[in-house]
């Protein structure tokens, strides 16, 4: 009768326990690295937003300058402002933003797709969605901008 040896079968089973533990260790790490890059992002773009909307000379060209400063932050970080949405309100009168005493509330919020999820899977893929909102106070003993 002989002896059956586990020599050698550790080296395997150490490569298949690093490979199962290994590549879910990994995908969750790309994950999060594309979460903290979008939510990054987000924030610049909400903060360049609002700065460039307070320093418009007037409340029409205000949102398109602000759009396109949100468009600069995201594609430094190239993300597309086509999925992101940008939203502005004013308090105390959303009437009128630019006004003495006002402050500008800039919301921009991006859904992040999850990373190496083929399309073949369905076309909605999934995705976690980030958000920032920036405040700028227009400033008591500022002129009124029409």
């Amino acid at each position: 009768m002989t002896r059956r040896t586990d020599r050698g079968s550790a080296l395997v089973e150490f490569t298949w326990l690093a490979l199962l533990l290994m590549v879910p260790l990994l995908y969750i790490v790309l994950a999060v690295f594309a979460v903290q890059r979008s939510a990054f992002a987000v924030s610049a773009a909400a903060q360049a937003a609002g700065r460039a909307f307070v320093l418009s000379p007037s409340e029409a060209a205000a949102r398109p300058r602000a759009v396109a400063a949100a468009t600069v932050a995201l594609d430094d970080q190239r993300l597309d402002l086509d999925r992101a949405s940008v939203t502005f309100s004013c308090d105390p009168d959303p009437g009128n933003c630019l006004a003495p005493g006002e402050t500008v509330e800039v919301s921009v919020s991006y859904p992040v797709p999850l990373p190496l999820v083929p399309a073949a899977l369905g076309g909605d893929t999934p995705s976690i969605r980030v958000q920032a909102v920036h405040r700028v106070p227009y400033g008591r003993y500022r002129e009124d901008r029409p």
